[in-house]
């Protein structure tokens, strides 16, 4: 399935440029929820500007608010954290990029799908950096790459999605699986989906760091979202 474009499609009329952090350590869930959703507030009363907050967490398995209790399959092999955001169960852990992405949808489009749409753009457009190509699939949240070998094919899940609205201001957000441990998605199942794999750009035979990964998330970003500025993380 092709994907539509959509550079440009969510950049703010006034052009202000949105936040960018990136935290160099490992941040834990709930601090980092916390500081998340306060600058949401923040930014919604007009009291701070855009955000998107680039991290690492520790290895961790978070439940979306369409999460079976059935598709945590280990509950005792990492803290599990329940969550505000869309989807389901999902994993995080050091060399996955999560991006939390804090945007004012009041000045850019107060349409939820566009703004999907657009992350899934975003991801899209930070893969073909690499010369990956990133795929939607009906019926399944997320972006994904088809793998091919002798005999066999099959459909691999690269990046997750799963964000919130309050007053029309976005938080939670994507991760993208750079270098992970693969073998820590096997506790869940991931977005519920049992039919398909995970894979990482390095699973992928790309020797990717993150600091390149966070180099093309950020290209792909001004290119849909708009131009950004540095910004200190609000937690280190």
């Amino acid at each position: 399935m092709s994907h539509p474009d959509h550079r440009g499609s969510l950049a703010r009329a006034d052009d202000i440029p949105a936040g960018w952090a990136v935290s160099s350590g490992l941040v834990d869930y709930p601090d980092a929820v916390a500081a998340m959703e306060a600058r949401a507030a923040a930014i919604a009363e007009g009291a701070a500007g855009e955000l998107v907050w680039l991290l690492e967490h520790p290895p961790l398995y978070t439940a979306g608010v369409s999460a079976k209790d059935a598709d945590l399959l280990e509950p005792a092999r990492f803290p599990v954290f329940r969550s505000g955001r869309g989807g389901q169960f999902t994993y995080h852990g050091p060399g996955q990029r999560v991006a939390y992405v804090m945007l004012d949808l009041t000045k850019r489009t107060r349409d939820v799908r566009a703004f999907v749409a657009a992350l899934e753009g975003w991801i899209i457009e930070a893969l073909a950096a690499f010369n990956v190509r990133g795929e939607l699939r009906p019926g399944r949240v997320g972006v994904w790459v088809e793998r091919k070998g002798p005999g066999w094919a099959r459909e691999d899940k690269i990046a997750a999605i799963g964000v919130k609205l309050r007053k029309w201001v976005s938080f939670h957000g994507i991760s993208l699986n750079v270098e992970p441990d693969l073998s820590h998605f096997s506790g869940i199942v991931p977005c519920g989906v049992t039919e398909h794999g995970v894979t990482s750009l390095v699973d992928l035979g790309l020797p990717v760091t993150m600091d390149k990964a966070d180099a093309a998330l950020r290209s792909a970003f001004t290119k849909v979202f708009g131009e950004v500025r540095d910004e200190p993380p609000p937690l280190p």
